[in-house]
């Protein structure tokens, strides 16, 4: 593990405190395999964090750690700094991560940053030994970046289905809305090949559960040869997104120990289609594999082409009643974006 841990010094670098391992605002530690992370103080006062958001025991305990602690540098998160007052004196509290860069090869690695700015425009540098590149951060993924402590409005843009509706009670059955194609085949490729449209969707729920049972649908709307998604339980008494278009499947899990029998729980199952990655927003944390795993994100199929299954998504036939509240986007969701579906409440 590379030390991340932060250390402040409030007589100009003379003296320092005790180091302390790096900590979002919520108090959970960071996690970091060996490799570049910094931060950044920008014009407006605010900061950035460049981090890889995995790691923990899984690599200190593995037998070749000295060499696999250098892979997974792909795709590079942002974290968002504010100072903020603390009985020492100031301190940076920083927010919960969004993806910022990813490549379309697992393997291949990113790293050793810069930050620029420019007439108000944010630039970060980055290289991987042979190759180096220039990305302007757009306006928007760092005002939802900085305002994720404020935030506490449900977000709009790309929403399919909201259920209940004002005065309704959430039916066992509704028509599906249909969600975007992931890959389509190119009609400008010579060959007709594939076009990855870099699509995505986001399932939030507001749920409670009587017991913890593997195998309890919440939602469906998969047809009789899988084709379509599902959230349902697992035997890590879990909730686990599950996405197959017919030809193949992949799934993923949050984290083991954040749900609990007759308690009511907010989750938000998010399938990037740029990265390929599903991430999952559980009561307003991202979930980034604590003690149990390396990674609380999970990378799928990157052939998928669609989830779009039956015309019915059936809402938790078993378990009539305990799904509160259900919304359906037509897009990834950023995580400052989850989180402020979850300050709303469930409405």
């Amino acid at each position: 593990m590379k030390d991340s841990r932060p250390k402040y010094s409030r007589d100009d670098g003379h003296t320092w405190e005790t180091p302390r391992y790096q900590r979002f605002a919520n108090d959970r530690l960071m996690k970091h395999p060996r490799a570049a992370n910094f931060a950044w103080r920008c014009e407006n006062g605010k900061f950035l964090y460049w981090f890889h958001n995995h790691g923990g025991r899984f690599i200190r305990e593995h037998p070749q750690r000295r060499s696999m602690a250098y892979q997974d540098r792909n795709p590079v998160w942002l974290c968002g700094g504010r100072e903020a007052d603390s009985p020492e004196g100031k301190i940076i509290q920083w927010t919960q991560p969004e993806i910022l860069l990813y490549d379309d090869d697992p393997l291949v690695r990113m790293s050793y940053p810069d930050l620029v700015e420019e007439d108000g425009a944010y630039f970060i540098t980055e290289t991987q030994k042979d190759v180096a590149r220039v990305h302007q951060i757009p306006g928007s993924f760092l005002h939802h970046l900085w305002q994720q402590f404020e935030n506490e409005s449900v977000t709009q843009r790309g929403l399919l289905l909201q259920l209940p509706k004002s005065g309704d009670t959430l039916p066992a059955t509704v028509t599906m809305p249909r969600l975007p194609s992931f890959v389509t085949r190119s009609h400008t490729r010579g060959d007709h090949g594939s076009r990855d449209l870099r699509a995505g969707f986001s399932v939030e729920l507001w749920f409670l559960l009587e017991s913890l049972q593997p195998g309890q649908i919440l939602l469906d709307n998969r047809q009789d040869n899988g084709k379509g998604f599902a959230l349902q339980t697992t035997s890590h008494k879990t909730i686990e997104i599950v996405i197959n278009d017919g030809r193949s499947e992949s799934r993923w899990e949050c984290d083991p120990g954040l749900i609990r029998k007759k308690q009511l729980h907010h989750l938000v199952a998010i399938v990037d289609g740029g990265p390929k990655i599903v991430s999952f927003v559980v009561d307003g944390c991202l979930n980034d594999g604590d003690t149990h795993r390396q990674f609380g994100w999970g990378r799928f199929n990157p052939n998928l082409r669609d989830v779009n299954g039956g015309e019915t998504l059936r809402i938790a036939p078993k378990l009539q009643g305990q799904v509160r509240c259900l919304r359906l986007y037509g897009r990834y969701l950023l995580t400052s974006e989850a989180i402020g579906n979850y300050r709303a409440g469930p409405g």
